[in-house]
């Protein structure tokens, strides 16, 4: 019987799109298409490259509405949510487009050698692991440097947006890109052993959960393959009693319903401060309160579905765990009937560590307030976690910097949102993840930094 990978509009409980699943001979296939391209790709010239990135980046940008769509469809991500994503993946292709040869450039270091430098080689194929959640931006996260490096590209998208991941397939195949540099791998999870193993493959990029992350690494690792791994947090969110507490209510409300809540840098623990912790849960309640949960492909829906009724049912018993354990519950926190998977926006507040909604991650529109006596309690809330992705501290900006040095997490936003840009490194520490993504670092994940000696040797 045929394998199919199906995707299920969470908004109404209907399949919209199902794909055969890759054989392990098309498995192979792939690969064998992107040695052949690697082998032409990596002589390329960075002008060449770009000029594909750039093609691609153009064309997404003149079909934004129809890309956008998929998203919607096999998702949930509000449409408006959905065309913002369709632009910064563009975005991404554009910058690595602009910039892959100065981040690559050579590295001349002086030593006994007449000339001695390093200079960043391609690899050759590599695989990346993607999750729902951000079917565009994460595909152009890994992509864009990684092509403009002179490597190729095979996508295993999550198994739950083949659309998205056949559409950007097709985006390349439109703008008339050399065949093979960028192919989608229409794999069931349990088949990408298969891919990691091939030696043709140099090396992983996944983006996902801690246990998916752990499969993938280690079977990277027992191949002696590099890997880079963007997994899950428990961002916190400080909250000082200095900080201009109307604006943090604003952007805290931001950063935790964005995508219904389904992001791994959302502000997930918000540590405020005693002295306005009221004061601060009545501005947070506030805003809360007024987002419009709907139907994700009107423009007014603010928070749209759960991706998966698993993922719903799992935010759920969070929630009721949390409540049961002696947390109160504000807002939401009710499973509302009718089609489709969605779910209120809900406040916690009361919330202390050890209660479902703090030790795990929570992939939804819940909102978790813990309350600290200073910022030295704040700090130790906020480390007390084994993830280490993002973090975010709303105080004054000297304070602010002089706290990002004792925060545990990879990236740090100072009185603002936390969020990921071309220009900038991201990834984690601790069980959230190793290596880093996007900006000069992100590039220089899956190159060869191959050190040149050139003789006679000096005095």
């Amino acid at each position: 019987m045929m394998s199919v990978l199906t995707a299920t509009d969470p908004a109404r409980g209907t399949v919209v799109q199902e794909v055969p699943a890759a054989t392990p001979q098309e498995i192979t296939a792939t690969i064998d298409r992107a040695q052949s391209a690697f082998d032409s790709w990596r002589t390329t010239s960075f002008e060449e490259r770009a000029e594909v990135l750039r093609a691609v980046a153009g064309h997404m940008r003149d079909h934004v509405d129809e890309l956008a769509l998929l998203m919607t469809e096999e998702m949930g991500k509000p449409i408006t949510e959905a065309r913002g994503e369709v632009n910064k993946a563009a975005w991404a292709a554009e910058h690595y487009a602009e910039h892959a040869q100065a981040y690559l450039a050579d590295e001349v270091i002086a030593s006994d050698a007449t000339s001695s430098y390093v200079q960043y080689l391609p690899l050759g194929p590599i695989l990346g692991v993607l999750p729902w959640n951000a079917p565009f931006w994460l595909a152009f996260r890994f992509c864009a440097p990684t092509l403009m490096a002179g490597n190729t590209c095979v996508m295993k998208h999550d198994p739950h947006v083949p659309g998205c991941a056949k559409a950007i397939a097709d985006v390349f195949d439109a703008v008339g890109a050399p065949a093979g540099i960028f192919q989608t791998l229409f794999a069931q999870t349990p088949d990408v052993e298969q891919a990691i193993r091939d030696p043709r493959i140099r090396a992983v990029s996944f983006t996902g959960s801690e246990r998916g992350g752990s499969a993938v690494a280690s079977i990277a690792a027992s191949e002696i393959k590099p890997a880079v791994l963007e997994l899950g947090g428990s961002d916190p969110c400080i909250v000082l009693a200095d900080a201009d507490l109307v604006e943090a209510a604003d952007i805290v409300t931001l950063s935790r319903i964005v995508n219904a809540g389904q992001s791994c840098i959302a502000a997930k623990r918000i540590i405020v401060e005693r002295s306005v912790h009221d004061e601060f849960v009545g501005l947070l309640a506030e805003r809360l309160g007024r987002l419009v949960v709907g139907d994700p492909r009107e423009e007014s829906t603010q928070v749209g579905p759960i991706a998966r009724a698993d993922l719903r049912e799992n935010l759920h018993r969070q929630v009721t765990e949390t409540v049961a354990a002696g947390a109160t519950c504000v807002l939401g926190g009710e499973l509302p009937d009718g089609d489709g998977w969605f779910y209120p926006v809900t406040l916690l507040t009361g919330v202390t560590p050890g209660m479902a909604a703090c030790r795990e991650e929570t992939f939804g529109p819940v909102a978790v307030v813990m309350a600290a006596d200073d910022a030295e309690q704040a700090l130790a809330l906020a480390n007390d976690t084994p993830y280490g992705l993002a973090a975010a501290v709303w105080t004054s900006a000297e304070r602010g910097e002089a706290m990002a040095r004792d925060i545990a997490a990879g990236q740090v936003a100072v009185n603002g949102i936390v969020k990921t840009d071309p220009r900038l490194p991201s990834g984690g520490i601790k069980r959230s993840g190793y290596g880093r993504e996007l900006g000069a670092h992100g590039i220089r994940e899956f190159v060869n930094a191959q050190q040149v000696w050139v003789g006679p040797k000096q005095a």
